[in-house]
């Protein structure tokens, strides 16, 4: 019967109700029925289905420990013999969707049971899973969980029907780029190109049938003059940090960067820095930071005359993961704040 059909719902430490950033490393638990979001979702699939467990993991434990806590939710998930699964709805909350993309993906692979999330366009999950599984296109926060939630379990539904009548627009979901359907059309690719070419040259609204992507066009600085007199800056999107990552930056999805003084540093050693991305082998970026954030090759050059001072602080960020407004955000403020200290170059490193 209908209603018998059991899912199981993914939540991070918060929308599991167990806390807010300080709960973030909490490993993976579960607990029956359903918890928070899980209410709504509950409704929403008006009897259809119905949420009989949660598991609920914290974001930075998560994304730490992807390849241990994957497979602890995975067999969590197992013990419920679930129809389907519903990851989050996410939001703009970059670790939690990474988390959400992990787990459906891993859910549809291994389990062959259908999954649904929700994220916003900017969230970094939806350009690593959009391809894989079924995400809904959401609201920026939790302000569009009640917009989000039934389109979600709409689509859930439809999924657990097995119908194959799936539509990106029509359900809300993110275009899945490779996935193809196959149909007959009125008239052919030509003729429909030319008509749609008319309508946009007399200004008509229309809606073309390969949407291409944006991307932001950079355009270069003027070459620098007189880099003898000049002072450069050092900043990395390699996780570079001072022992023990004072300012606990993210291995993935970064929410924050760090500002660290050099001054009376001519290198970077294992002893003192080390990497917190969570993107690459950290191994040899543990052993040298400077291959990642080459202090010692400025101070030559500084020793030398070729440039005129290296700006005494360095910023540090997990380019991991990290949404695109987070990446433009750090990028402003820390150009702002270089730009108000005098520096005119900046060496950028990433991994």
């Amino acid at each position: 019967m209908k209603e018998n059909r059991r899912v199981v719902h993914y939540l991070n430490q918060f929308f599991g109700q167990i806390g807010g950033e300080e709960k973030a490393n909490i490993s993976p638990q579960k607990k029956d029925g359903p918890i928070g979001p899980g209410m709504a979702f509950d409704k929403t699939l008006s009897g259809e289905a119905k949420i009989i467990g949660t598991v609920i993991c914290g974001d930075s434990y998560f994304n730490e420990n992807t390849e241990q806590a994957s497979q602890q939710i995975i067999e969590m998930i197992t013990s419920y013999q679930p129809d389907a699964v519903i990851c989050g709805p996410a939001f703009n909350a970059g670790r939690y969707g990474v988390a959400c993309g992990t787990v459906a993906s891993l859910v549809e692979e291994e389990l062959g049971i259908p999954t649904v999330t929700g994220m916003f366009v900017e969230n970094p999950g939806v350009e690593m899973f959009k391809s894989k599984i079924f995400i809904i296109s959401t609201k920026d926060s939790a302000a569009g969980m009640r917009e989000a939630i039934p389109k979600i379990s709409s689509l859930l539904i439809k999924r657990l029907e097995e119908k194959d009548n799936y539509d990106a627009e029509e359900d809300g979901y993110f275009d899945q780029g490779m996935v193809r359907k196959n149909y007959f059309a009125e008239d052919r690719g030509a003729k429909r190109a030319i008509n749609m070419l008319l309508t946009k040259l007399r200004g008509a609204p229309f809606t073309t049938e390969y949407p291409m992507p944006e991307f932001d066009r950079v355009h270069p600085s003027d070459p620098l003059i007189n880099k003898e007199k000049k002072m450069f800056a050092l900043v990395t999107s390699g996780g570079i940090v001072p022992k023990g990552n004072p300012d606990k930056i993210e291995a993935s999805s970064a929410t924050k960067y760090g500002r660290y003084c050099i001054e009376n540093e001519s290198n970077l050693t294992d002893q003192t820095y080390e990497t917190a991305h969570g993107g690459y082998d950290p191994t040899y970026a543990n052993e040298d930071p400077d291959r990642v954030l080459p202090l010692d090759a400025m101070r030559e050059l500084e020793d030398e005359g070729f440039i005129g001072k290296l700006f005494p602080y360095f910023y540090s960020t997990v380019g991991n993961g990290t949404s695109v407004a987070n990446a433009k955000k750090y990028a402003e403020e820390i150009a702002a704040e270089l730009i108000n200290e005098g520096v005119e170059a900046v060496i950028l490193t990433s991994t």
